[in-house]
């Protein structure tokens, strides 16, 4: 019994360390800047990006190819980014800051999305250069 207590303390430990650290991940992309040419292919300033965007550039990023086929998509942020977008109004009829800090991860999705594209086509780039080079 002590220890099956045990082990599910460390399953709980092992599941909240790996849900912070992707957290971090996921908020150190987000903060990179984001490329002119990304905002201008989605029609977009980035005093005017929100969370509203994130499916539209989502749906950018499907359209950008990827090059060495390591197959690296958004993963969890499109969950996240549905989780946060029921979760916001469902807990801001009793807190109103729910809803601020569902718009704010929201908008951390869109930048995330957004900075994902400009790294592939920055890697496409990079590879597309080393073939004709070859």
């Amino acid at each position: 019994m002590l220890s099956a207590i045990l082990f599910s303390i460390a399953v709980v430990a092992l599941f909240q360390f790996a849900l912070y650290y992707w957290r971090a991940v996921f908020t150190g992309v987000a903060c990179q800047p984001i490329s002119h040419r990304i905002l201008e292919a989605a029609n977009l300033e980035e005093p005017q990006l929100s969370g509203a965007h994130f499916p539209k550039l989502a749906g950018l990023f499907a359209l950008t190819p990827e090059l060495k086929g390591t197959g690296g998509g958004l993963g969890f942020v499109g969950l996240y980014y549905q989780l946060t977008g029921k979760l916001g109004p469902v807990f801001g009829r009793f807190m109103p800051s729910a809803i601020r800090w569902s718009e704010r991860e929201q908008l951390l999705c869109a930048r995330y999305a957004a900075v994902q594209i400009g790294r592939r086509l920055e890697t496409n780039l990079a590879q597309a250069a080393s073939m004709r080079s070859s």
